[in-house]
């Protein structure tokens, strides 16, 4: 019987010291909302940052949900969410500095409605053109719009980025009413309706025309960005920028609420930041999903969408008509 209460006493030693283990650890999930396409390119992002987040904190695992959804569900989640709660949300440009502009009642939130973290990822958009009209560069691009051609470009939804960067890039160089935007419903369509001959020109994401150029089918014309691009299949095509056009990159800004505790926002943006630094994740984005790997500062993000809003504002007409 001694021997029996002593190994009695020896398991409930050993239950109350995993209990208190567990007790004291102050691991915290996060839920991560992506409000678009749960096949898309954040969901996917999003995914590959939660899977690696327990490798970096002991304190904070993240957890990717995502939604198909957009501004709607941007909106439940601002409602729904209190400054303590262990919650976060993607936003962008396209809810910031389009939606904001071009159908605000779709809003119930604004910039001020949250806490900025991080800039998940960075995706320069680039334009490409029917082979058959043989536009390899930006003069290229530039004398034929100035013959006063046809110019139907594929864009991802009536209002996209896509929209509005081929209405600056087209409009700065004097298309006026040969402009025709042409929205389809996904990126994916956008991105070949130009190899089908259905389009002359389409605005996309790299990864969703690389196939399609890979096989000859369409010409890569230019970057939305400053400069050429550095690294990747398309590595030397040349930017917009350096011609003077507007630009703008996507991003995903990775948001909390606002008045959410300063403290854990900083260890939050420390935990992304030493994700996207980790060799396998940023090899992932740059030769797999041809993203960059692009962390910002709270200033740098709201020039990014003060960027964006001025270029909507300018170019509103030719998109909305």
């Amino acid at each position: 019987m001694k021997t029996r209460i002593l190994s009695l006493g020896l398991a409930m030693t050993m239950t109350m010291s995993l209990l208190a283990g567990c007790g004291g650890s102050k691991s915290e999930s996060w839920k991560v909302t992506c409000p678009w396409a749960p096949s898309g390119v954040a969901a996917m992002v999003s995914q590959k940052a939660a899977a690696k987040s327990p490798e970096y904190s002991e304190n904070i695992t993240l957890i990717a949900e995502a939604i198909k959804g957009d501004a709607a569900t941007v909106n439940t989640w601002v409602a729904d969410t209190k400054p303590t709660d262990r919650e976060l949300v993607f936003v962008g440009e396209g809810l910031l500095s389009i939606t904001s502009i071009i159908d605000p009642a779709k809003m119930q939130f604004d910039y001020d409605n949250f806490t900025y973290v991080e800039n998940l990822y960075s995706s320069i958009f680039i334009l490409s053109a029917d082979t058959k009209l043989n536009i390899k560069t930006i003069d290229d691009l530039k004398a034929y719009v100035e013959k006063g051609n046809e110019i139907s470009v594929a864009v991802n939804g009536a209002t996209s980025s896509e929209a509005f960067l081929a209405a600056a890039l087209f409009s700065s160089m004097g298309a006026g009413d040969d402009l025709k935007l042409t929205p389809y419903q996904s990126a994916a369509e956008a991105a070949q309706a130009v190899a089908k001959g259905e389009t002359q020109f389409a605005v996309s994401h790299q990864s969703q025309i690389l196939e399609t150029y890979q096989q000859g089918g369409v010409n890569i014309v230019c970057a939305f960005d400053e400069k050429a691009l550095d690294d990747g299949p398309f590595a030397g095509v040349e930017g917009v920028g350096e011609h003077g056009y507007p630009y703008f990159r996507n991003r995903c800004l990775i948001m909390a609420p606002a008045g959410a505790d300063a403290a854990k926002v900083t260890e939050l943006k420390d935990l992304y930041d030493k994700i996207l630094a980790d060799e396998e994740v940023a090899t992932w984005l740059q030769d797999t999903m041809l993203l960059e790997v692009d962390p910002m500062s709270k200033e740098e993000i709201e020039a990014h969408i003060e960027n964006v809003k001025n270029i909507v504002n300018e170019y509103k007409d030719v998109v909305v008509g």
